[in-house]
């Protein structure tokens, strides 16, 4: 009987995913994830910009802690200076247009669940919201998963903490995972409640927020401990491999947060049956 039960589930999640929404949506996801992180860093750097905080270190620092073809990108963004209206429409029209992905997440769910959408105000509305949880996700799991080490690394070699680097590393390494297994679950589980157009309880995304969660860890370790450890990767793609890595990446992740939406639809979908 149990096994039945196994196998009725497994079938139920195989036919999910070979939905053609989803087979559409990673690819969907992973491209307006990264087309957001433009304008965010720009208003990021605006706000430091206002309060007097130096963006020379912060690009000193970019540089020497990520992979150098990702920072030459991103550095001519932090250079900005000053804030007119051809930054500010720069920015506005990139996160609108990079809110699409989370437009589609919505729609996706909608269609898993079986539910109608509301009205496409709301839904734009909570697709903003909804994209600025993705990129904040998305970038706390680069800075403190992916290259954390190497962002600790480039702060001891500035010499002012090399006495106690063992002791933060140490400190660094207990919490890096435990904190931040919560923090992700904590986001998913967010994130997953919001994207159907109706009134979930946060407990019924527990699954697919797990799976997501333990997942997004163990890539993430993959990833890491690939691009600080061979150095001689580039031989492929040359000077491009590290973005084709990064979006590789990206794209996996976004695979496995569509799959979470999949597991969580259709354990509601099971729970209701019965």
């Amino acid at each position: 009987m149990k096994k039945n039960k196994v196998k009725n589930k497994i079938d139920n999640l195989i036919k999910i995913l070979d939905k053609r929404e989803l087979r559409i949506l990673p690819g969907q996801l992973a491209f307006f994830l990264v087309l957001s992180v433009i304008p965010i860093i720009t208003l990021t750097t605006f706000f430091a910009t206002e309060f007097a905080i130096d963006t020379d270190s912060l690009v000193d620092f970019i540089s020497k802690a990520i992979p150098s073809e990702l920072s030459k990108i991103l550095i001519p963004y932090i250079n900005v200076k000053g804030f007119d209206l051809g930054v500010g429409v720069w920015m506005v029209t990139g996160f609108l247009v990079a809110s699409n992905g989370a437009h589609s997440i919505i729609i996706s769910s909608n269609a898993l669940y079986g539910i109608d959408d509301s009205p496409y105000l709301n839904r734009r509305i909570k697709a903003i919201l909804m994209t600025i949880l993705l990129v904040l996700l998305f970038i706390f799991i680069l800075i403190i998963l992916a290259f954390g080490n190497s962002i600790l690394n480039f702060i001891f070699s500035l010499g002012f903490l090399k006495q106690f680097s063992k002791i933060i590393y140490m400190v660094y390494f207990i919490l890096k995972w435990s904190v931040a297994l919560f923090i992700i679950f904590f986001l998913l589980k967010l994130i997953y409640t919001m994207a159907p157009d109706m009134n979930l309880k946060s407990k019924s995304v527990n699954k697919g927020a797990i799976f997501a969660t333990l997942s997004f860890s163990i890539i993430t370790a993959v990833y890491s401990y690939y691009v600080t450890y061979f150095s001689n990767y580039d031989i492929i793609y040359g000077s491009l491999t590290g973005i084709v890595l990064l979006m590789i990446y990206i794209y996996i992740l976004s695979v496995i947060f569509v799959i979470g939406i999949a597991i969580n639809s259709n354990s509601y979908k099971l729970e209701n049956q019965l």
